[in-house]
């Protein structure tokens, strides 16, 4: 199935990694009735407003960036946010994306719904077949609920949505904030300030030997608009790059590119860890078409550089 061009798409979260990511895309790809709101402008947690905004632009399809995201730190201390704000957010776009005519959706969640302790590479049969990682169940607990709710809404109403479930993402645009980041980004901004200020020792939490996958921002806007425009009989779907590092061997990589030598020590007093190993298994995306084309080494160039920007214009 192909998107033409004057169709309408609606973008939601278009300010964050992913979403702006995939705005530029579409634009390149010679999109132009692309709609998206600030959170001033729409209050994705409003649902008549949700819904009055997308019955008046109408658009044909929807892609859902929007949510609230963060690491290990910031899913472990609230909690309560992480699962109500995702619900509301994403409840209120894929019921209204519904009611208003919407045929094609596709909503994107994270590799954490998956159990702790998954068979892996992980498939995505191993949903719900075993306990979630605590650090953040609130979270995928809401992921799988709009996982669930996308399934029934294409069961009961013959709908085209999908939800796409990446592994840890990364690239220009990401979140650097030392209380709310992911992991990677965490490590490149605690290496760059090292070098900056010149210390000899640098202070990870955990003990770095929890392996993860990680995947180029772009890589998964390419997914995101490859798949809308597929007509799938599977409603979730594995993104990754297929390979995966434990989080001392990225901080030995990112070290070695920035040229720093200072020595490394992991804090045994703040051991988390996390799920021990995530990698996903992805031969269903490559069965329908789709694989990654961004090299790590090139991408990480790309998504430092925009780092040093960034921090140079605040």
């Amino acid at each position: 199935m192909k998107i033409k061009n004057n169709y309408k798409i609606y973008v939601a979260g278009h300010r964050g990694m992913v979403g702006s990511a995939v705005i530029k895309l579409l634009k390149k790809k010679g999109y132009r009735k692309i709609f998206f709101r600030t959170r001033k402008q729409l209050d994705l947690e409003n649902q008549k407003n949700v819904y009055r905004y997308i019955k008046k632009i109408k658009p044909q399809y929807v892609i859902i960036c929007a949510g609230r995201v963060g690491g290990i730190k910031a899913n472990s201390l609230y909690k309560a946010n992480f699962i109500y704000e995702n619900l509301m957010i994403q409840n209120n776009i894929i019921n209204s994306s519904y009611k208003a005519g919407v045929k094609n959706l596709i909503f994107l969640g994270s590799s954490c719904i998956y159990p702790k302790f998954a068979r892996q590479p992980i498939a995505e049969n191993e949903l719900m077949n075993g306990k979630l990682e605590k650090t953040n169940d609130a979270y995928a607990i809401a992921k799988i609920a709009g996982i669930k709710l996308c399934e029934s809404y294409n069961f009961q109403y013959n709908l085209n949505y999908k939800c796409l479930m990446p592994c840890n993402i990364y690239g220009p645009n990401d979140n650097y904030d030392t209380n709310t980041s992911h992991f990677f980004p965490a490590i490149i901004k605690k290496i760059h300030l090292a070098k900056i200020k010149k210390k000899k020792q640098i202070f990870f939490w955990g003990t770095g030997k929890s392996k993860r996958e990680l995947i180029y921002v772009d890589d998964v806007a390419e997914a995101c608009i490859f798949f809308l425009r597929k007509k799938t009989k599977d409603t979730i779907i594995n993104i990754g790059s297929g390979i995966d590092f434990t989080i001392k061997d990225y901080i030995k990589f990112i070290c070695k590119k920035l040229d720093i030598n200072a020595k490394i020590t992991f804090d045994k007093k703040k051991e988390l860890d996390g799920t021990p190993r995530k990698i996903l298994d992805c031969s269903l995306a490559r069965k329908y078409g789709w694989k990654p084309k961004y090299d790590f080494d090139s991408a990480f160039e790309t998504t430092y550089n925009c780092y040093k920007k960034n921090i140079k214009t605040k």
